[in-house]
């Protein structure tokens, strides 16, 4: 058998065995293709979940707005390439979880919910104005840590018991998201956030979250969430909290601007 011929047959022979373990692999979810797969969320862009899909598996506060680098409808079928944002129609929530569908970006301004299983197409508000989403829980009200959440506490757990952050808490939480000199003081922070619709009153507040108080002066006071109900503050010395939500000026908790 010469070489050429033996090549051949080892290349048909590969082809159909790579062809088996495509047919036996079921549907995966880890990556964005354009259907909609178990555990995913899915934005349709047409109502009544028709024309082209776009899946998400996590959370996500801003999805861009023009081309190359907005995420887009992936299917096949109508509006497959448009920017997802404030396109879609309908959805299909096949993540497990309840998903919570916002008007603005960073998870802010009017909502609608999506349970475990879900489909259905977008209220009159959220139809082609969707902007950001996030997977919520079971129902339960909860939400998702900051992406950046890790490095962010892991800089504010560093510097506990520092003494040199005094008054300058807008500035500790700003740094610890390797950023600065974004607002003047943590009351300025707080105004920008609830004049956008952004500020959460009424559950636990996520990790790498900006968590605010009117506080004694007119700076007002402003801590870092570090998740389970806890925070860490700046002071004489940099402390942590885990009874900050039973404070008489607390005023709530919000994601830090994505361009942080």
């Amino acid at each position: 058998m010469n070489i050429r011929k033996s090549l051949a047959i080892f290349g048909a022979a590969l082809a159909m065995t790579t062809s088996i373990l495509a047919v036996a692999s079921p549907a995966s979810a880890a990556a964005r293709d354009g259907s909609c797969d178990s555990g995913e969320f899915c934005y349709y862009y047409n109502s009544n979940q028709a024309g082209s899909i776009s899946d998400f598996t996590d959370s996500l506060g801003d999805y861009g707005t023009t081309q190359p680098s907005c995420y887009e409808f992936k299917g096949a079928g109508s509006g497959q390439g448009v920017c997802v944002k404030n396109n879609a129609a309908s959805v299909w929530n096949r993540t497990g979880k309840t998903v919570r569908v916002y008007f603005n970006s960073n998870f802010a301004g009017a909502s609608q919910d999506f349970a475990s299983g879900a489909s259905g197409n977008l209220n009159a508000t959220l139809k082609n104005n969707n902007a950001s989403h996030e997977i919520v829980g079971s129902g339960d009200g909860t939400y998702p840590a900051d992406p950046r959440a890790a490095e962010a506490v892991a800089f504010a757990r560093a510097r506990i018991g520092h003494t040199d952050w005094n008054n300058q808490c807008e500035l500790f939480v700003e740094r610890a998201f390797g950023t600065s000199g974004r607002f003047a003081t943590a009351l300025t922070h707080y105004n920008w956030q609830k004049s956008n619709g952004r500020i959460h009153t009424g559950s636990v507040p996520p990790a790498g979250t900006a968590v605010f108080f009117t506080s004694t002066t007119y700076a007002g006071h402003v801590m870092l969430s570090i998740g389970g109900n806890s925070a860490i503050s700046t002071g004489p010395s940099v402390y942590q909290t885990n009874s900050f939500r039973s404070r008489s000026d607390y005023l709530g908790w919000a994601y830090v601007p994505s361009g942080w």
